[in-house]
């Protein structure tokens, strides 16, 4: 499969320990995906994304999540990434809801395995994803749209240094209901050397 516009697929990696890898996410992961979130159950419930009453049902299992995402990224509609710290299965992230146009606009979703977290491995990850959203897939703007209630999510954000630009009553179908969401958002004026590059220059930024 070559690159297309969004330069996928693609593998992005930090220097610095931990080691924070994105990649594509494969059928072959799911021995560990299925581990993580098996693990993660109780931990990751109240804030995955559900089928809303009379839409079609979400994947029922990974080879049709995997699937399903490869086939939009070939459309150069989403990156599905897997996260990996130090070699090993973490988490996931996705580059969401690709607009063209006049737009040049995404979001990004992601979870994370509890063992990793505290090690800042998230907002490494944000940051490396939206450089490359930036700096090869030539988008504009980047879009985070968080449940008030998720505390670890703020922090990211906040480490970030994304702004709020607003507040979205029923927002997202989320563990079973319309929830409201906090918006959070960057464009790539904003960070002219790159996100990871602020991240890891600010000299308070601690763990989350």
């Amino acid at each position: 499969m070559g690159r297309g516009r969004t330069g996928w697929p693609v593998t992005l990696t930090t220097g610095s320990a931990p080691v924070v890898t994105l990649r594509p996410l494969k059928r072959s992961d799911v021995a560990a995906w299925r581990s993580a979130r098996q693990r993660n159950a109780a931990w990751l419930v109240r804030w995955d994304a559900t089928a809303p009453p009379g839409s079609p049902p979400r994947p029922v299992t990974f080879r049709t999540l995997v699937r399903r995402l490869a086939a939009a990224a070939r459309q150069g509609s989403t990156l599905p990434f897997a996260v990996e710290v130090d070699g090993r299965f973490a988490g996931q992230l996705t580059v969401n809801n690709i607009v063209r146009g006049s737009a040049q606009f995404a979001s990004v979703g992601y979870w994370l395995d509890k063992d990793f977290a505290g090690r800042g491995v998230m907002p490494r990850a944000v940051a490396m994803a939206i450089d490359h959203c930036f700096q090869v897939a030539g988008l504009h703007r980047i879009e985070v749209a968080i449940r008030p209630e998720n505390s670890n999510s703020l922090r990211v954000v906040e480490k970030l240094g994304l702004h709020e630009v607003g507040y979205a009553p029923r927002f997202l179908h989320i563990d079973g209901d319309w929830r409201d969401h906090r918006l959070y958002a960057i464009t790539k004026e904003e960070v002219p050397l790159g996100l990871l590059r602020r991240l890891e220059s600010t000299s308070d930024a601690d763990p989350s």
